[in-house]
C-alpha cells in the first residue's frame, strides 16, 4: 500500500506535469485537524482545470493513479437518474485502488469550485494564485450547534410521535418495517439529543463526526454502553428491548438538556408515548382491540 507521501507526490506530480490542471485542493478527513487518521482515510482531491471535457471523455486518463479494483462515476449515475448535472463544470471518479488506497477525484472549472465550502480545503498547488488567501482547514462548520427551543421541541416530538409506528411494526412482526421506522425517525433524534448533550458540556466547539461516529469519545462509558444497546438484533424480544432502551435514554437526555439549558421538554407527552409503546408490547397476537 502506497504511503501518504507517495500518494501526494503522485497526485501533485500529475498536476505539475499537466498544464490543463491549474490548482489542486484536498478535502475531507486528511485535512481535518481533529479527525482520526488511519489506513482507510480517503484522498479527497479536486483538480481545478481549464476544461473538464478532455478529462471525462478520456477513458484512460485515470490509469496513471495505479491499478484499480473498481470505481464509480457519480455524475454519470446522477444523469442516468434524470438529475440535473453539468459535466462541463464538475466531474468525478471514486476509485478503489488495488493497493488499498481510495482516491475520490474530481475535476472542476475555477468558476464551479468553492474550496472553502466546508472549511476543510487545503490548497496543495495553485499555479495561477486562484486562492491567494485560503485559510487553514478547520472543522468548525461541523461543530454541534446549540439548539433553539423550536429545534429541541421538533426533535423530541419526532421521537415520541413516531414511536407508535415502531410499536405497530413490532406487534405485527413486520421487522423490516419496524427497523426502517426506528432508524429513519426515532433513532436519529436520540443521536441528536446526545450530540446536544456533548455540546452543552463542551461549549459547542467540537464535531461528533459523520454519522456521530465520535460520540464514543465524548460520552461517559455507561451512556455509551446504553446507546449501544439501542441497536437492533434479529430476535423479536431483543428488538422490543432495544427500542425501550432508546426511549429511556432519550427521555433522560431530554430532561438533562432541560435542566442544563432552560429548554422546555414535554415530559408528559413522552411518558404517554412510552406507556403506549409498552402497552402494545403486552398485547396478545389475537387481540381485537388496542385498549
Amino acid at each position: 500500500m502506497r504511503s501518504e507521501k507517495e500518494m501526494l507526490e503522485l497526485i501533485l506530480g500529475v498536476a505539475r506535469a499537466d498544464e490543463r490542471i491549474r490548482a489542486v485542493c484536498q478535502n475531507g478527513s486528511r485535512t481535518n485537524p481533529h479527525a482520526r487518521k488511519d489506513l482507510f482515510c480517503d484522498y479527497d482531491i479536486v483538480y481545478i482545470v481549464r476544461e473538464t471535457r478532455p478529462f471525462y471523455t478520456d477513458p484512460h486518463w485515470i490509469d496513471r493513479f495505479g491499478q484499480r479494483l473498481y470505481l464509480q462515476r457519480p455524475e454519470e449515475i446522477d444523469r442516468g437518474l434524470g438529475l440535473d448535472v453539468d459535466f462541463d463544470r464538475s466531474y468525478g471518479w471514486l476509485i478503489q485502488l488495488a493497493d488499498g488506497n481510495r482516491l475520490d477525484l474530481h475535476v472542476q472549472t475555477a468558476d464551479a469550485a468553492d474550496p472553502q465550502q466546508d472549511g476543510l480545503c487545503l490548497i496543495l498547488l495553485d499555479k495561477d494564485s486562484l486562492f491567494p488567501s485560503a485559510p487553514a482547514p478547520t472543522d468548525a462548520a461541523y461543530w454541534v450547534k446549540q439548539p433553539t427551543q423550536a429545534q429541541f421541541r421538533a426533535c423530541c416530538s419526532e421521537f415520541w410521535w413516531c414511536l407508535n409506528n415502531i410499536a405497530k411494526g413490532l406487534w405485527r412482526r413486520d421487522l423490516l418495517y419496524a427497523h426502517a421506522m426506528f432508524y429513519r425517525t426515532c433513532h436519529p433524534q436520540l443521536l441528536k439529543l446526545l450530540s446536544w448533550r456533548v455540546g452543552f458540556e463542551r461549549g459547542f466547539t467540537l464535531s461528533v463526526g459523520k454519522s456521530c461516529k465520535y460520540l464514543q469519545d465524548f460520552l461517559p462509558a455507561p451512556l455509551w454502553e446504553r446507546l449501544c444497546r439501542t441497536y437492533f438484533h434479529s430476535d423479536l424480544a431483543q428488538l422490543w428491548e432495544s427500542v425501550d432502551a432508546a426511549c429511556l435514554l432519550s427521555h433522560e437526555t431530554a430532561l438533562y438538556l432541560q435542566a442544563q439549558s432552560g429548554l422546555v421538554y414535554d415530559a408528559e407527552e413522552a411518558e404517554a408515548s412510552h406507556a403506549f409503546f409498552r402497552h402494545v408490547r403486552t398485547l396478545p397476537q389475537d387481540a381485537q382491540s388496542i385498549f
